[in-house]
Formats: structure tokens, sequence, C-alpha cells
């Protein structure tokens, strides 16, 4: 079996992405109510009964609001950091796996390399999965890309990247001053401009998928974001632009 992917969906409204490799899957966030991450697990051929564990990037309510719900509801175990646990008051889990000091784990013949990214929130972290000789790197919400970053995303075979804003729509946009600060400041988000700039550092041309993704539904658009990106998307063998509503559908790693 192959290392494979989809979302449930990316942006502010809520996140959360599938990870599978085998019989084993794992969600990576959930901004969504059970009944509305049951409905988008269900368009992807998948209910939470079937995960094995769910990860938290970090503490922010698109990513985090669902997560407890649907673990007591499941019996899931949760992996996230220190940090981020002590960041909000989420209630009793039924299981908590700490991500300590950033260190590799494993889920099964999943292995999970969890990565400090500079964002406005306790612990963030973000992950590089490999599992069968495939890797996939999800990257988003981070306001800079650090050389860390770059070494441990370069040389993936699949790759999700946040590319949320543009700048001039971010200044222009309705948002208030102190918020247009925090989005794009050094802790904020990734413009287009600078997720073209990650792929053009790291190279993309290796990678199978290249998915474009929190993309602001006020302060970007697809078609910017493609203008942005579209030397590395050429090099990709396969871009798509992952949206809030929709995510993406299953993405296959091949090795």
């Amino acid at each position: 079996m192959t290392l494979r992917f989809a979302s449930l969906g990316s942006g502010s409204k809520g996140n959360g992405t599938l990870v599978a490799s085998g019989d084993h899957c794992l969600l990576v966030d959930c901004g969504f109510t059970i009944k509305e991450t049951e409905r988008r697990m269900a368009r992807l051929g998948m209910s939470p009964a079937d995960l094995s564990a769910v990860l938290v990037t970090h503490e922010h309510s698109d990513h985090l609001s669902g997560v407890a719900p649907l673990a007591r509801k499941y019996g899931l175990p949760v992996y996230l950091t220190p940090g981020t646990l002590r960041a909000r008051d989420i209630g009793k889990l039924p299981s908590v796996h700490l991500i300590e000091g950033h260190q590799p784990f494993a889920v099964a013949d999943i292995q999970v390399t969890p990565v400090a990214v500079p964002h406005d929130a306790r612990e963030a972290a973000q992950f590089v999965f490999r599992s069968r000789g495939s890797s996939l790197g999800l990257l988003t919400d981070l306001g800079t890309v650090t050389p860390h970053v770059e070494n441990h995303f370069a040389g993936c075979d699949a790759l999700v990247l946040e590319a949320n804003h543009d700048p001039q729509m971010l200044a222009q946009g309705p948002y208030p001053p102190s918020l247009k600060r925090r989005v794009g400041g050094a802790y904020g988000h990734l413009s287009n401009q600078q997720a073209a700039g990650f792929l053009q550092r790291v190279g993309s041309e290796q990678l199978q998928h290249l998915v474009v993704a929190h993309i602001s539904e006020k302060n970007n658009t697809v078609a910017l974001a493609r203008a942005a990106l579209a030397e590395a998307a050429e090099q990709a063998a396969n871009c798509i632009f992952a949206c809030q509503q929709g995510g993406f559908d299953w993405l296959n790693v091949e090795k």
C-alpha cells in the first residue's frame, strides 16, 4: 500500500488532513464539529472509527476545536506538544501522547517527524510523514521559513504548502490593522511570494504532488497564488489548490 493523503478542508474556517498507509490513518488537526467531520470523512470514504490517532499542530480554533470531542466519542489517542496542551483547556482526552522536544515518533508504520515552526501559538509544530519509502510534508501556519524548516521539508515526495495571502490584498482588505500585522508578520502566515521563494530554494522538481493550501478567502485568490507559484507548479508533477469547503481528494505518493 502507498502513502496517501487527503483534506477535509483547508482555511481559516476549519482544517483537517488525512494521512494513511496500509490499514492505518491519521487525522492531522480537526477544526470541525463531530457531525461535520463525519460528513467530510464520509465524502472521502472514511469514518472517524477508521482513525488510528489524531495529531495536532497548534491550539488555534480552526485546527483544534473539534479534536477533543472527536477523540472522546471515538476513543482516539491524541498527539500534541506540551505547549499546545497547556495553551487551552480542551477537557479530558482518552489518551494523550506528548510530542517532547519535537522528537520523531511512529504510529504503526507511519513515521512522524514534528518540526517546530514560527507561528503565534504556544508550541506550534508541522509534520513530515514517511512510510514505505515515501515522504509527505505538511507545512502550513507559519510566518517565516527558517533554515530549520527548509532542512526538514526539502526532498519530500509530496508537499502541502501554505500560500495564505497576497500582501497587497491583505494591506487593502477588511482586517483591522492589528490583525493585518499578525497575519503578515514573522509569526503569522506565509504569503504567496514566501511560499514561492521556499520552493525555489528547496526545489519542486521531485514533487509528485504539490498542494497549495490555507488560501485566505479574504486576502488571496487562487489566481494570485497560481501566478506566484507558476514556476514551481510547472516543475512539480501535479499541482492542485486546496479549498475550504472541499479540501482535496485522495492523492497517492508512489515509490
